[in-house]
């Protein structure tokens, strides 16, 4: 945890404020690397080797060499201030955990909805849970080997989205570029706290 500072004057303890982001997306679109990518501790990780079992009930197309999956979630931290701590929590992306999601969700300040442009189609259930939730969120679109063939207003028109959401082009194997998403989502969740 991050360091709690002390009140001298009354020698009480401050504790910082926990901001739960979650991070979801569709199977193999990068929620845990986005998660390791910035976490400023190791982070959980439950991930797992793909077995027969799941021949024929995850779908992998798109990502042919994905040999492991988040079976339960992912959990990273980051201190912005010693008032302030975010604790990302990332979901898992096969339907057959979805069950998952509303736990996951309760008391999040907002998410991020990870996107590959190659496969939106498989971003569509994220954002339709947050938006029938009113769950502010991001999109963070992962432009896998920097790839960008479409343009944040391209993807923005194509999710249809019911009320705005900042749309952020992004490679979440890079600390930088994953911050930008949670910046992105931070200010978008203020506004629409102080509107």
């Amino acid at each position: 945890m991050a360091s709690a500072d002390s009140d001298q004057s009354s020698g009480s303890l401050i504790l910082p404020t926990a901001l739960k982001i979650l991070v979801a997306g569709g199977f193999g679109v990068g929620k845990t690397t986005m998660i390791g990518s910035v976490s400023e501790v190791p982070p959980l990780e439950t991930e797992e080797y793909m077995t027969q079992a799941s021949l024929g009930i995850d779908d992998l197309a798109g990502t042919p060499d994905k040999a492991t999956t988040t079976v339960a979630m992912d959990f990273g931290r980051i201190t912005i201030d010693p008032q302030h701590v975010l604790y990302l929590f990332g979901t898992p992306g096969q339907e057959r955990f979805w069950f998952m999601w509303d736990d996951l969700s309760y008391g999040a300040l907002g998410a991020v909805v990870l996107a590959d442009p190659r496969r939106l189609a498989d971003s569509f259930a994220s954002v339709d849970f947050f938006e029938q939730r009113r769950i502010p969120f991001a999109i963070g679109v992962n432009c896998f080997y920097g790839q960008r063939d479409c343009t944040a207003a391209e993807i923005n028109a194509a999710l249809n989205l019911r009320s705005p959401a900042p749309v952020v082009m992004c490679d979440v194997r890079q600390r930088h570029s994953s911050k930008t998403v949670l910046l992105a989502l931070l200010q978008s969740a203020k506004a629409l706290a102080v509107g």
